[in-house]
């Protein structure tokens, strides 16, 4: 089988593979990810590897390296803080970094926590854990809540557990 039928048969099953792993990432979409999945298969091909496999394992082998690629290249923002922002450049004062109105100490310590609160939202949390920080930001209560999302208030209570767990583990590894 040449790679154009092989690639025309499986073509419709990677696409959608590669859109349902594109969650929230900012650096690619689902059209990147097909076309990792394509690369990663004409790889494959080339190398003589996929000649005795069932489509079912190819398949199953571009989900896998779509999913290690994801966790590699997925950018995180580096800087957390401002302080680290200042270790990155000796010379820069807190001024030339954010200039006259953020360089007053509680200022600073509003917009630390400003870096801190969206690292862990960005890094840390699904879309429905994020709606729900929204809606408990908007001083929604959990009753309110659970009606919005369409669950009962003890699963809101349940959800926010878990994401005070996120937040600690990820704080805990800064």
């Amino acid at each position: 089988m040449s790679f154009e039928e092989l690639h025309q048969k499986l073509s419709p099953t990677i696409k959608r593979i590669a859109y349902r792993l594109n969650g929230h990432h900012r650096s690619f979409n689902h059209d990147d990810l097909y076309q990792e999945a394509t690369i990663h298969l004409w790889n494959n091909f080339l190398k003589g590897k996929l000649g005795d496999k069932t489509d079912s394992y190819i398949l199953q082998g571009c989900y896998f390296h779509l999913k290690n690629y994801i966790r590699k290249v997925n950018e995180r923002p580096n800087i957390v803080s401002i302080d680290a922002a200042l270790s990155t450049n000796e010379e820069a004062t807190v001024e030339d970094i954010l200039g006259q109105n953020w360089a007053c100490p509680d200022c600073r310590e509003q917009l630390h926590n400003k870096f801190l609160a969206q690292s862990i939202r960005d890094n840390g949390f699904n879309p429905k854990e994020k709606r729900l920080l929204e809606y408990f930001s908007q001083g929604l209560t959990t009753r309110d809540i659970g009606k919005r999302i369409g669950v009962s208030h003890v699963s809101v209570v349940k959800l926010m557990q878990k994401i005070r767990v996120k937040a600690q583990k990820h704080l805990d590894r800064i």
